[in-house]
C-alpha cells in the first residue's frame, strides 16, 4: 500500500495533465525537463564540440533515464484498464519509441563502436519532439490537432488533391521551351509538383516561373485559391484552440472548487473532533 501511494505521488508528478494537477513539484519538474531537452540539443547548434557540450549531453541523458524509468513504473497508472499489461505495452508506445531514441544518442561518446556522427545528429533532433510533453503551449496544439484530425485530414487531403491536378495542368500547359535556360520548364512531374505545392502555399521561391501566358494565368488562378485553402486549417485549429482554452479553464475551476469543498469537509471533520 505505501508503494502504490509512492507510485501515485510520482505519477501526479510526471503526468499532471492526467489528473488536472497543478502543483509545484509538477512544475519544477517540467522546467527540469524542459532545460535537459535545450541543454541536450544544444551541440546541434554548432559543428565543433567541447567538453562541456560532453557534459550537457551526459547530464540531460541521465535525467532522460530517470524521466523513463519514471513513466514506465506507474505506466499502469495512465492506462488502468490495461491493469499489470500497460507495462509490457509502454516501451512501445509512441512517446516512449521517442524517449528511448533520445537517449541512445548519448552512448556515442561513451562508446567508440557506436560513432555514427550524421546518424547520433539525426537522433538528437528527436529530442525537440519531447517538448509537446512538457510545454503547455505545444500540447494545447497537439490536443487541438488531435481534436480536429478528421476535419484537417479533410484539409490536407483537399490540398494535396489540389496540388496534384495544377501542377498536372502546368506540366500540359507550359509545353514552351524556356529562353534562359533552352530547356522544358519542368523537366519531369516532380518539378511541376514542387512548383504546384510552392504556389499553394503562396512561397514563392521564384526558382521555377511560368514562361507562356497560359501558364501565367494558371499561376494566378493557383494562387489566389491557395491562399483559401491554405486558410482553412488556421481558422480551424485558431477556433478549436480557443474552445480547449475554455474546456481546460472549466476543469480548473472544477478540480478548485473539489479541493476547497475537501479541505472544508476536512476541516469540520477536525472541528468535531
Amino acid at each position: 500500500m505505501k508503494l502504490y501511494g509512492i507510485r501515485e505521488k510520482i505519477y501526479s508528478i510526471v503526468e499532471p495533465k492526467y489528473n488536472n494537477d497543478d502543483s509545484r513539484l509538477a512544475r519544477i519538474y517540467d522546467w527540469v525537463m524542459l532545460i535537459a531537452i535545450f541543454i541536450g540539443i544544444l551541440p546541434l547548434m554548432f559543428r565543433e564540440h567541447n567538453r562541456m557540450f560532453y557534459i550537457f549531453d551526459i547530464s540531460s541523458c541521465v535525467l532522460y533515464i530517470i524521466d523513463y524509468l519514471l513513466r514506465w513504473f506507474t505506466a499502469d497508472m495512465r492506462h488502468k484498464r490495461r491493469g499489470k499489461l500497460a507495462f509490457l505495452i509502454y516501451p512501445f508506445t509512441p512517446m516512449a519509441i521517442v524517449d528511448l531514441l533520445s537517449i541512445l544518442p548519448t552512448f556515442n561518446f561513451v562508446r567508440e563502436a557506436f560513432k555514427l556522427s550524421r546518424m547520433v545528429r539525426l537522433l538528437k533532433i528527436v529530442r525537440v519532439i519531447k517538448v509537446l510533453r512538457y510545454f503547455e503551449p505545444l500540447m494545447l496544439i497537439q490536443s487541438v490537432i488531435v481534436r480536429q484530425r478528421k476535419v484537417l485530414a479533410t484539409v490536407f487531403s483537399l490540398a494535396i488533391f489540389y496540388v496534384f491536378v495544377t501542377a498536372l495542368i502546368m506540366f500540359n500547359a507550359e509545353v514552351e521551351i524556356n529562353p534562359e535556360t533552352g530547356r522544358y520548364l519542368f523537366h519531369d512531374f516532380f518539378d511541376a509538383f514542387y512548383w504546384a505545392a510552392c504556389t499553394l502555399t503562396t512561397v514563392g521561391y521564384g526558382d521555377i516561373t511560368p514562361v507562356s501566358n497560359v501558364g501565367r494565368v494558371i499561376s494566378i488562378l493557383s494562387s489566389i485559391v491557395g491562399i483559401a485553402i491554405i486558410a482553412l486549417p488556421s481558422g480551424i485549429i485558431t477556433a478549436a484552440y480557443m474552445d480547449e482554452l475554455k474546456l481546460q479553464r472549466r476543469n480548473s475551476r472544477k478540480t478548485t472548487k473539489k479541493q476547497e469543498k475537501t479541505e472544508r469537509i476536512g476541516q469540520t471533520g477536525s472541528t468535531k473532533e
